[in-house]
């Protein structure tokens, strides 16, 4: 069977129980979480931007880490995952510029809170770091395979923020 790739960006999350679909991602500072059931054979990856923004209820908020993994999580219950049996592996979150805040710390930070209080067990991944990313999940077996990028310029060609069509696209640094 054809290997089918699926490239999750910023704002989005996909859950699948095809063996044969790989998710991929290129994280700067951002965060990709991997979650899976083992026993239902179903699992997703998210994309997120910035940790919070729980409050935000428009387009924007899909950027955000609070809505970004309760999507995940729906999405994987809805197609057959128990939360009790759920495991994540956790990616980026990297200090790329050691003049800007540390925002890939703050969503590290989050999404090991997050995870912790909706006890959905941390049992692999790479976070923070000086690196950028590119990772490639195949969410039913779990397998992950990630290649370390030196180059900051390597991630913002993966890092885009969908803008509206009237202002163009913004690259993130």
């Amino acid at each position: 069977m054809t290997e089918t790739r699926i490239h999750v960006i910023q704002g989005e999350y996909t859950v699948t129980a095809d063996p044969n679909v790989m998710l991929t991602t290129t994280l700067g500072s951002c965060v990709a979480a991997c979650i899976r059931d083992p026993l239902a054979k179903v699992g997703g990856m998210n994309h997120f931007l910035l940790p919070d923004g729980a409050d935000r209820l428009d387009a924007e908020a899909t950027r955000y880490g609070a809505y970004a993994m309760e999507l995940l999580i729906n999405g994987l219950l809805g197609a057959g995952a128990r939360r009790e049996r759920l495991e994540a592996k956790l990616f980026g979150g990297g200090h790329l510029f050691d003049r800007l805040v540390n925002v890939g710390e703050q969503n590290v930070a989050f999404a090991e809170e997050f995870l912790a209080r909706e006890e959905i067990r941390i049992i692999g991944g790479s976070v923070r770091g000086p690196h950028a990313r590119r990772l490639q999940y195949w969410p039913v077996s779990g397998r992950v395979r990630q290649l370390s990028l030196d180059r900051a310029d390597d991630v913002f060609a993966g890092e885009m923020i969908k803008a509206p069509a009237d202002t163009g696209s913004v690259e993130l640094f």
